[in-house]
């Protein structure tokens, strides 16, 4: 058991909490499923050796992106065409979840997708959508100032919010009110709808072409399209453009505070107590390019992702980590009908305001089952033809779970295995004809039970 804080925290001197109790194979499974895709096997003892410190700095810090695995392929074996193929890019990412050596820049790629939501549904492109993928991904763990000008004036994003019809003579607000809203300080944090408007006049003069069949592209800036006349932010007043406008959000007294909680929501499902907070804030704000990397950090060894409560896994994370514990790549189109199934299909957030939990109700559960029977399935043990298995109902379940990677189990979900290998075994035990299929039956149910076990749905 996990100590309590007075025993298992340190504050440094740069004034954070860091998690000072035992990191062992729990612990760094844990934290690798926060921050990444959970582990492949034998990942959560190597990266324990390391210490909490170490073990963060090697995620935030990653050597050179190297892909595990074989390349990812449809249901004919034929590669994927994510630029052109219906749902090969989700397929696509997904793949790079699996096999990444990088899992700390996936996840964040994926929080920065959330949180810039973007939709394929309004921009109709999946090269566009790939190319805004490259670019979350390029900025995962560096400058948020950096991410949040080059987002501005992404053609997928501008296309999304009709940043590209926004002109001086008819002001579009869509992306200045979700700038303020979503992206930068809150709703109703510190700005006024009169702020919207001036706003939407400075982000105008975004254009592009069109070409038949190939869709909008050459994307610019036109002057001649932009209100060059002064506007008032925030009480400020100048001639500003759309880099202003980012630039005014970025160092708005809100702006801290609300990046601090929103990027620790991802890792953390509590809220943090009030002087990591504010300690937080002031490390984002004390950098004017306004860095990612260091809150991460101090997020990542904070005892609160350790010693708190579990976090439930959004579909596609723990899709991606099922396939990573069982050395699996992507060999289907299932997993897109899965994902659609299970709420969360890639490049398809539902609104600007991204997934939020909208994944997790009685529609979606069911989809996290069959997730687990389609990824166990190649490994299926046959019961008409292989050897029977262990009679003993420990062994049983011990052989399951070096299957599964050796997830650590809660005494509950022990219990809950016990009691059915236990019951599955002694009715096998009734007549000869039904210990071979009754022992391969069995393994095939425990590795689904422990699949789908909160282990592995709630980290």
């Amino acid at each position: 058991m996990i100590g309590a804080r007075s025993l298992s925290a340190s504050r440094g001197n740069a004034g954070s909490p860091v998690y000072a109790g035992s990191f062992g194979s729990e612990q760094a499974e844990r934290l690798l499923w926060r921050a990444g895709f959970g582990p492949r096997p034998g990942d959560a003892a190597a990266l324990a050796k390391l210490g909490v410190q170490g073990a963060v700095l090697s995620l935030t810090r990653p050597a050179r992106e190297s892909f595990v695995g074989q390349g990812p392929v449809d249901d004919k074996r034929r590669p994927l065409a994510p630029y052109d193929a219906y749902g090969h890019d989700h397929l696509w990412w997904l793949d790079r979840m699996v096999r990444t050596s990088r899992p700390l820049v996936e996840r964040m790629t994926l929080v920065w997708h959330d949180w810039f939501a973007t939709s394929n549904q309004g921009v109709g492109s999946q090269r566009l959508m790939l190319d805004q993928n490259k670019l979350l991904r390029r900025e995962s763990l560096g400058s948020f100032g950096r991410l949040l000008t080059q987002i501005t004036s992404d053609p997928a994003m501008l296309v999304w919010l009709n940043g590209n019809q926004n002109r001086a003579k008819a002001p579009n607000e869509n992306f200045a009110r979700e700038m303020m809203e979503l992206f930068t300080l809150g709703a109703d944090q510190g700005y006024s709808e009169k702020d919207i408007r001036e706003q939407a006049r400075a982000l105008t003069g975004w254009t592009n072409s069109y070409q038949t069949g190939v869709g909008r592209t050459d994307f610019h800036f036109d002057q001649r399209l932009h209100d060059d006349q002064p506007k008032t932010v925030f009480g400020q007043s100048g001639n500003w453009d759309w880099r202003d406008s980012c630039r005014l959000c970025l160092t708005h007294p809100r702006h801290p505070a609300y990046v601090v909680r929103k990027l620790w929501g991802y890792f953390v499902p509590s809220e943090p107590d009030p002087t990591t907070a504010r300690y937080l804030e002031a490390l984002y704000a004390s950098d004017p390019l306004r860095q990612v990397r260091p809150l991460l950090e101090a997020i990542l060894m904070h005892p609160d992702l350790y010693e708190g409560p579990r976090l439930v896994l959004p579909p596609v994370v723990y899709t991606a980590g099922l396939l990573r514990r069982l050395g699996r790549g992507i060999d289907t189109t299932s997993w897109l009908y899965l994902a659609e199934a299970s709420g969360q299909r890639l490049f398809y957030p539902p609104n600007v305001a991204g997934w939020g939990n909208r994944w997790l109700d009685t529609a979606t559960f069911l989809a996290r089952w069959n997730i687990a029977v389609t990824a166990l399935k190649p490994f299926q043990i046959d019961p008409a033809n292989e050897v029977p298995g262990p009679a003993d109902p420990d062994a049983q379940i011990a052989q399951a779970v070096r299957f599964l990677g050796s997830p650590v189990l809660r005494k509950e979900t022990q219990t809950a295995l016990q009691r059915f290998a236990t019951g599955a075994l002694a009715d096998a035990a009734t007549a000869d004809w039904k210990r071979r299929p009754y022992s391969a039956m069995t393994q095939n149910v425990l590795r689904q039970l422990i699949a789908v076990s909160p282990e592995l749905q709630a980290v």
